[in-house]
């Protein structure tokens, strides 16, 4: 039996459940029930239709966790009426899952714990690893958010935004252990790609293919960064890069842009560039400016400046930054980078030497302090 069979049906198998009536969580765990019981029946062969097969074991074992006198007449009234196993249209069911674990109610660490379980198929310890917190913790957060849905219904559309959103941050988690969150981003978002047939979400899978085919380069072999301008880019995927450029360019073709595609473009426009010094700036810049009036976003403001400061010079550059609230996160560095390129080794060294202590991650420090004493020790 292959394993992939069960993950693949169990989020149309959960959005069948809950169409018909069941809450979130007792769907959930009548299929899991149903998927223990598959994976002893099947162990010489899935029947033809495994998610029909699936759909009608968690619906009994639905209806047989709700066991009481009223229940059984309510239940045999629903036994009698429900379809025998056969062909099940998943794609609404599957979108409404979406939409569910997207819901407003939820915050967002909730609400990409509960898509990596409901729609991705991952188990509560997969999870647990990937956001290196204990198996518990990582349970009592999909217990709370499947509490917080477990009465949703669905009588108008869900907001595909929102889903989106909940997906960028599923991929910008990267990966760690044996689960890979940017991989599995990638897999969700072609599924609501071609679920919704929606332009947006084409510029979301364009950009995270983009992004991802330059993972290999982003790292050296003793897990120090690799800034975009010094990597190796023979190491870039360019099978990615091709299918990220054509997903990107079907999608801007519809000509209702929005702030995924035009990220993807900018990434597009690195990506095509054989060497940093053929890099279309001029280009980005103009992509920035496209970003800026859909975002109004001071990182957004921050990156652009520092595309100004490639095309008209680090003064051009540091004058757009000076815009910038000075609290948006890589300010410091952005503008230690434009002094270097201007020649204020002292200065550079210095924001540099700051940037390193307000990084994020271990590895982002590492890299800042290691250009700061680079540059002191290269004015020494």
């Amino acid at each position: 039996m292959d394993p992939r069979v069960l993950r693949e049906s169990t989020p149309a198998v959960i959005g069948v459940l809950v169409h018909r009536g069941a809450d979130f969580a007792a769907a959930e765990d009548a299929v899991q029930e149903a998927l223990v019981q598959a994976t002893s029946t099947w162990s010489e062969g899935a029947p033809t239709d495994p998610k029909g097969w699936l759909v009608t074991v968690a619906w009994r074992k639905f209806l047989d966790a709700r066991r009481s006198e009223q229940a059984r007449r309510d239940r045999e009234d629903r036994l009698a009426a429900q379809p025998g196993p056969g062909s099940v249209g998943g794609v609404d069911d599957t979108l409404q899952l979406f939409f569910l674990c997207a819901h407003p109610s939820l915050g967002p660490a909730a609400a990409v714990a509960l898509t990596l379980r409901a729609v991705g198929g991952l188990t509560t310890r997969q999870i647990a690893q990937a956001y290196l917190v204990p198996d518990k913790t990582m349970a009592q957060r999909i217990s709370r958010a499947k509490n917080t849905v477990r009465n949703v219904r669905f009588d108008a559309p869900g907001d595909l935004a929102t889903v989106r959103r909940v997906l960028y941050l599923v991929f910008n988690e990267g990966y760690s252990g044996d689960i890979d969150l940017a991989a599995e981003a990638i897999r969700l978002t072609r599924q609501l790609a071609t679920l919704s047939e929606d332009e947006e979400t084409a510029g979301l899978l364009a950009l995270m293919l983009l992004h991802h085919a330059r993972r290999s380069a982003r790292t050296g072999p003793d897990g120090q960064l690799i800034p975009l301008a010094e990597q190796d880019r023979g190491r870039w995927d360019t099978t990615l890069i091709a299918e990220g450029v054509r997903i990107l360019q079907a999608a801007l073709a519809r000509d209702r842009l929005g702030e995924f595609q035009a990220q993807a473009a900018i990434a597009a426009l690195h990506a095509d560039a054989t060497r940093v010094e053929e890099t279309d700036w001029v280009q980005i810049v103009e992509w920035y400016d496209e970003l800026s009036a859909l975002t109004d976003s001071p990182v957004v403001r921050l990156n652009r400046a520092v595309a100004v400061g490639e095309v008209d010079g680090p003064a051009a550059g540091l004058a757009a930054l000076a815009e910038v609230d000075s609290a948006v996160p890589r300010h410091t560095a952005a503008a230690a980078h434009m002094h270097f390129r201007a020649g204020d080794l002292r200065r550079a060294a210095d924001l540099y030497a700051a940037a390193a202590e307000q990084a994020s991650s271990i590895a982002e420090r590492h890299h800042l302090a290691l250009q700061a004493a680079r540059i002191r020790a290269a004015r020494s």
